[in-house]
């Protein structure tokens, strides 16, 4: 006797709710919603086509090297699962089967936040042309310390915003003015959270936060494209605030390479960057961060005593969804460790996303341009004094 077909009530939606639905439903970043038979239906033999090509969910981390708490990817089986519903015709099934829809607070995937901060003044994207990074200062008015438990970048216009970078700023200059972050290494550690497609939100653990102190303000650096058509953003912020004080701080740092020389048509150039740990810190995740023509990327952790261990391989990055990866079991680093990481650039005509492959790419804002960071955060006890400088990120490590 043949076994029956998989129904979209018992079969499906189970998937479809834990696995698509944050971004598949109205006002988030799936083009489309995944709630209802009907709203799926449509779309059957699409989906389909994407869970078996992996397309989706997006997910591009080697898991045969390390797991991570927030793995996208589909198991073999709900492929299968997936496939078989669509090739039996997509049935609906009984409407007893159907699960309950996960409750999701409409506007925000971190829920409802205790603060929303906009940028001041909208900004007007052109249509054509390349626009320069732009600078926005916001006053939360936080006249004590705060701890903030959960932060997520909601952009107006998600196809005209690369990146929006969300940095605290508590620092003054001999002149009493606030400095601005600059790029790279060590200055990423005031950084909240760092939006891209694929990383609208980040959230600590319970016993963990990360500290804005009092009197400072949020320092956002937009980084708009244009596509063709004018648009108007006003991206806004939110906060969870957490009312008793963490175990432990969260603080954000990255490993550099900003002496980027991709030769025309070169396939696999080669750039390195490492940071070194300069006191005992327990690292959460992992987010690798280039443009058009990134290829693959790596992150290898070295410890005092010579042992090392692949934390994070992505031999096929995807400009277009740049994750964060959360390490399912968060490393104890002690001072002295060293994180190398090691990125690969297509610059070749067989990279479909090159903007043009016979020009040299150097370090720049621009997506014709390119980036190497490796993003990642750690935790410190609250008790420690602010984190030390790291080491500057290695400058001759290019191939």
């Amino acid at each position: 006797m043949a076994a029956k077909a998989p129904t979209f009530s018992k079969d499906v939606a189970p998937i479809l709710y834990n696995r698509c639905l944050e971004c598949h439903r109205p006002g988030e970043a799936g083009p489309m919603a995944f709630r209802t038979y009907q709203e799926t239906r449509p779309w059957a033999k699409a989906i389909k086509q994407a869970v078996m090509t992996h397309d989706m969910p997006p997910w591009y981390a080697d898991p045969t090297i390390d797991h991570f708490k927030n793995d996208r990817h589909l198991t073999e089986r709900e492929v299968a699962t997936i496939t078989q519903w669509v090739d039996a015709g997509a049935p609906e099934g009984k409407a007893s089967d159907l699960p309950k829809l996960p409750e999701f607070t409409e506007g925000w995937v971190i829920g409802k936040p205790d603060v929303v901060l906009s940028i001041p003044k909208e900004f007007k994207i052109p249509a054509t042309g390349v626009v320069q990074y732009q600078y926005f200062t916001i006053d939360p008015g936080f006249t004590e310390d705060t701890w903030i438990q959960a932060a997520e970048v909601r952009p107006t216009q998600r196809t005209q915003v690369h990146h929006i970078l969300v940095f605290a700023q508590d620092a003054t200059g001999p002149d009493g003015k606030r400095k601005r972050s600059p790029r790279g290494g060590e200055q990423f550690s005031d950084m909240v959270i760092g939006y891209a497609p694929g990383v609208p939100s980040l959230t600590w653990d319970d016993d963990t936060a990360f500290l804005v102190k009092a009197g400072s303000t949020f320092l956002l650096q937009v980084h708009y494209t244009t596509n063709g058509k004018e648009a108007v953003d006003k991206s806004v912020v939110g906060l969870k605030i957490r009312k008793d004080k963490p175990k432990y701080r969260a603080i954000s740092g990255s490993a550099t390479q900003f002496r980027l020389d991709i030769p025309p048509g070169e396939p696999n150039y080669e750039a390195k960057a490492t940071y070194i740990f300069r006191e005992d810190t327990t690292l959460l995740d992992l987010t690798p961060h280039m443009h058009l023509r990134g290829k693959a990327f790596k992150y290898v952790l070295t410890y005092p005593d010579g042992r090392s261990e692949v934390l994070l391989d992505v031999p096929h990055y995807d400009f277009n969804w740049q994750l964060a990866y959360v390490l399912a079991e968060p490393r104890n680093v002690p001072a002295g460790s060293k994180m190398d990481v090691t990125a690969w650039y297509d610059n070749s005509p067989n990279n479909k996303y090159n903007p043009d492959p016979t020009q040299t790419v150097h370090w720049g804002d621009q997506t014709f341009n390119e980036m190497m960071i490796g993003f990642f955060n750690y935790k410190v006890p609250v008790d420690r004094a602010d984190p030390p400088k790291a080491e500057r990120p290695t400058r001759g490590a290019v191939q």
